[in-house]
């Protein structure tokens, strides 16, 4: 089946990506096996596709300014793509994923994957080689902050019991308190703290915690499932938000809508004499209008927030917690430097450092954070293993 004929046939067969595909600058008519894309959009998950989608698209544009042809891609052109993006700034994990968009793209059109030539392999090894491999880390946002012993320390810096501590107890501060200790409770990624429904939260042996049930993940596709526990801190205040929201089911956490009135001084009455002779006028306009009081008035939506809104909560939280002065410790300047490195992955890298403070082992929060593989925890905690590891102890015991 060509893809003109497959275009007009809708959505049900190729579905979201064959708009995209009809459009690409392609060397000659395309021709594509509608059941393998089908088979596809099935089997990926929606992040997969829209990362897909958003790769491609790029990927044209850069084809149709240079003159060149998307479909099929030679290995010069996907290595001459590559080394533009890494030239505007993309990191070797970025361009590893445009690499695998451009071979998934060939492989659903039964085309040569151009990506597996030794010229864009090799391409690719001189970039990593040159910019190194290391991915910007979000900055933790940890129970008491950067402290070595989490159990006896004050919290300094930035840290989330002062962050927790500073929510009002507004509808608005209230489901920022639930959503970042639910946060920082289970690890979750911004998708799925999204996808927190009042129906995934369960009784636990503790009567004042409770267990929170993760249907699906980004590592679990197929979904197997998942549990996490809610410390009673957490279950409070969850609590607390939805009696406030009226939440009886559904997405736990929602958009609250905040409109504020400013306030209004007394309005003197009009002067009756000066409207002698004018028909139909409501004598009531030219009574004195009474003070009203400022006001801010709440409303909560009935659907889950988006997941790219949960760095910007986080970061909200933060500077109104330092304009309270909630963060003593820190100066404007260190403020501002923090976030630029908070995301919606914060919380999950705070959790993961602060299990590695308390003693947990590699196995333990690899379980507790529903890891796959031990790169990424090893990562996050590669500072505290040197501060906590053989030499940092031996040097603390010298010093």
């Amino acid at each position: 089946m060509d893809l003109d004929t497959l275009h007009q046939e809708g959505t049900g067969a190729g579905g979201l990506l064959v708009p995209l595909i009809t459009s690409l600058r392609t060397a000659e008519r395309v021709v594509v096996d509608a059941a393998l894309l089908e088979a596809f959009q099935a089997a990926a998950s929606k992040h997969t596709l829209a990362a897909l989608r958003s790769d491609l698209s790029a990927f044209d544009l850069w084809c149709r300014q240079h003159r060149r042809i998307a479909v099929p891609a030679g290995p010069e052109d996907v290595a001459d793509y590559l080394k533009y993006r890494a030239g505007q700034g993309a990191r070797p994990a970025s361009l590893a994923r445009y690499k695998a968009s451009i071979a998934r793209l060939h492989q659903l059109l039964g085309r040569v994957d151009p990506t597996t030539a030794p010229l864009v392999k090799l391409t690719l090894a001189a970039i990593r080689k040159d910019k190194g491999v290391a991915q910007r880390q979000a900055a933790p946002l940890r129970f008491k902050g950067a402290v070595s012993d989490i159990e006896r320390d004050p919290g300094r810096g930035l840290n989330l019991r002062a962050l927790l501590e500073s929510c009002e107890d507004t509808p608005a501060g209230l489901r920022d308190r639930a959503l970042l200790s639910l946060a920082y409770d289970t690890g979750l990624r911004a998708s799925e703290l999204v996808a927190v429904e009042l129906g995934h939260i369960l009784p636990a042996t503790d009567p004042d915690a409770r267990l929170l049930s993760i249907p699906r993940s980004k590592s679990d596709s197929e979904g197997e499932g998942a549990t996490a526990f809610l410390s009673p801190r957490t279950v409070r205040a969850v609590q607390a938000w939805c009696e406030a929201a009226g939440i009886v089911q559904g997405a736990v956490f929602r958009r609250v809508f905040v409109r504020r009135y400013k306030a209004r001084a007394r309005q003197p009455g009009r002067d009756l004499a000066t409207l002698s002779g004018r028909a139909a006028y409501d004598w009531r306009k030219a009574l004195p209008k009474p003070a009203v009081a400022a006001r801010t008035e709440y409303s909560v939506g009935n659907t889950a927030l988006h997941p790219g809104s949960i760095g910007a909560i986080w970061k909200a939280i933060i500077r109104r917690a330092f304009d309270k002065g909630a963060l003593p410790d820190l100066t404007r300047d260190d403020l501002e430097h923090a976030l630029t490195r908070i995301s919606g992955h914060s919380t999950r890298v705070g959790l993961n450092q602060d299990l590695f403070a308390s003693g947990e082992d590699l196995a333990g929060i690899m379980d507790a954070l529903r890891w796959k593989s031990p790169r990424m925890p090893l990562a996050y905690n590669r500072n505290l293993a040197a501060e906590h590891g053989a030499a940092g102890r031996l040097m603390k015991k010298l010093s």
